[in-house]
């Protein structure tokens, strides 16, 4: 499917997939463009039953009849693709993210619908799997979480000890200083291994990692390129900063505690792939993101259950 061939603007997007057949022929097009295919034995004899916007498999065999939505994160939605779609432009376009109350709002659902829709779009946001690759990157670590002075003190008195950080989830980022892109992981800890390990499996060896001077980056110039930089003396030392990540990082927490306001750490990593996703195509159009979405979509599936921890979590 080509951004081109999708309106420019919300407005006018919203009015192009008022049109349910019409928003039937785009997914089915961006998920099978040499023809529609049974998503259960592959065969592309089929009719289209327009009336039910479905399709019936000619092969005998259970579950022949099939909507657009089968094998996707639509799957098994009562919501019209019509609201799907303005739901994912809001979600690829705010630059800041759009909260369920607010995507609730705008399409006529529940919360807890929008707040389900919100996950399943930020699903097909996800990139998975990242091969290694060489060039310079800066590496940093962000702390996330709740500030102490807005803790309730019992609260505070459990979660904040010492310099502060006890409680608060920890995010490793990499910033791929040639492609603009930026590569992250919820981490357990700020140990030596921890963060290396990240390092070794994203950089190819040889690469320039820039990191600022925590002692967990120590030895990494056996096999990088090391440079850092003292926080405490200096934020830049010519080429050798991590600004770009410091800046990613506002960026983040501005969505997190702006929009979102309370984010449950097994649910993180799932807001780092909306925020990746919307950063690494900044220089996209929104048409464009758009389609990324929609090109995401099948293969994927999380369930209500799953979300809220009723079902074995998924692996993040």
């Amino acid at each position: 499917m080509s951004s081109a061939q999708i309106p420019a603007t919300l407005l006018d997007a919203i009015r192009y997939f008022s049109d349910l057949d019409r928003c039937t022929e785009i997914l089915a097009a961006s998920r099978w463009p040499d023809g529609v295919k049974c998503p259960t034995c592959g065969s592309d004899k089929n009719r289209y039953l327009a009336k039910r916007r479905i399709w019936e498999c000619k092969a005998k065999h259970p579950k022949r009849q099939f909507s657009v939505k089968v094998g996707t994160v639509f799957e098994d939605s009562p919501i019209g693709l019509d609201k799907w779609f303005t739901a994912a432009w809001l979600v690829a376009n705010c630059k800041n993210g759009v909260s369920s109350h607010e995507i609730a709002r705008h399409l006529g659902v529940t919360q807890k619908t929008a707040w389900f829709m919100d996950h399943r779009i930020r699903l097909a946001m996800q990139t998975g799997t990242f091969e290694k690759v060489a060039g310079t990157f800066e590496a940093d670590e962000s702390l996330i979480g709740g500030l102490a002075r807005f803790m309730h003190k019992d609260k505070r008195a459990e979660k904040i000890t010492g310099t502060g950080g006890a409680g608060k989830a920890i995010v490793m980022g990499l910033l791929d200083r040639e492609r603009g892109q930026v590569r992250l992981k919820h981490v357990a800890d700020r140990k030596r291994h921890t963060l290396q390990k990240e390092i070794r499996d994203n950089v190819l060896e040889g690469s320039e990692i820039f990191t600022d001077a925590l002692l967990s980056y120590e030895g990494l110039d056996r096999e990088f390129v090391h440079g850092f930089v003292d926080h405490a003396e200096r934020y830049v030392n010519g080429k050798i900063h991590t600004n770009g990540l410091e800046n990613f990082w506002s960026l983040l927490k501005r969505g997190l505690k702006g929009t979102y306001i309370s984010v449950e750490p097994f649910h993180l990593f799932r807001y780092l792939d909306e925020q990746a996703y919307r950063y690494n195509t900044r220089k996209g159009t929104d048409a464009a993101r758009f389609v990324g979405i929609l090109d995401g979509v099948t293969g994927k599936r999380v369930t209500y259950q799953k979300l809220i921890g009723k079902e074995e979590a998924e692996v993040a």
